[in-house]
């Protein structure tokens, strides 16, 4: 599809503005850091991604993947004739699974943890924390969900919804905004809601090594990484990491060192 990256772009913008728009009119916490000392580098670090993939893999940017498995009439979903819609809900579903169970892992294996850690180390979190993503995460990331697309053989309007789906999820459970406590247990019900991804970012380890979800909630309920709320609440919960946050956790230069620190 030869405007995918548009609409991907248009759609990003839009709900990072609304979601920006949120947070200044209803902050959930109030950040231990003023967005001048966070921003530059995690928006440095979305246009370097941006860039890198765009230049160096386009190969691997999953649309164009489904797009040529539809030429090649490759992958399961290509060899039986299926009602869109079906095809559509499997698609999302397994592509979300595999976020989980990738994001899950990257907690888990020593290596993979040094590539992802880079996006724990933000001492506050925002909707700009969902743009903090280490070069090589994000990259070892699309070929994983390159791979599944192309085995899928993944529709290509459902790959590029899923993908739409995932960076405004993404960055609505990263967002620092109020949700009324009915609204948030009706939404967590289905989707990952920012109070429940929140506890994700703890420093207490039991903490950040659960609610792994970006997409749907369901995910971690099933499989044993859920909890509810922070122990300490989430006005005097602690964010990041306890061994980084005195450090420059905002510079670009040291974000991009913490695989090989």
């Amino acid at each position: 599809m030869p405007h995918d990256g548009l609409i991907r772009l248009l759609a990003t913008l839009t709900v990072f503005a609304a979601l920006l728009f949120w947070e200044n009119k209803r902050p959930r916490r109030a950040l231990v850091k003023r967005r001048a000392q966070r921003w530059p580098g995690n928006l440095g670090v979305a246009l370097l991604n941006t860039l890198i993939v765009r230049l160096l893999l386009p190969g691997f940017i999953p649309v164009l993947i489904a797009y040529q498995a539809a030429s090649a009439q490759f992958g399961l979903l290509n060899q039986l004739s299926l009602p869109f819609v079906f095809e559509l809900l499997v698609t999302l579903l397994l592509l979300d699974l595999l976020i989980y169970w990738q994001h899950r892992l990257f907690h888990r294996i020593p290596l993979l943890w040094r590539l992802h850690r880079m996006h724990h180390t933000d001492p506050a979190v925002d909707v700009t924390t969902a743009l903090r993503f280490h070069p090589l995460e994000i990259a070892l990331s699309l070929l994983l969900k390159s791979l599944v697309v192309w085995l899928l053989g993944a529709p290509v309007a459902a790959v590029l919804l899923f993908e739409v789906l995932l960076n405004g999820l993404a960055m609505f459970n990263h967002a620092n905004l109020t949700l009324p406590k009915h609204i948030d247990v009706l939404l967590r019900k289905v989707v990952v809601t920012p109070d429940m991804h929140r506890v994700h970012h703890s420093v207490l380890g039991n903490e950040h090594n659960s609610n792994f979800g970006f997409n749907l909630s369901c995910w971690d309920r099933w499989f044993g990484s859920y909890i509810d709320q922070p122990q300490e609440g989430h006005q005097q919960m602690r964010l990041g990491l306890n061994e980084t946050n005195s450090q420059p956790t905002g510079s670009l230069v040291w974000m991009l060192k913490q695989p090989f620190k």
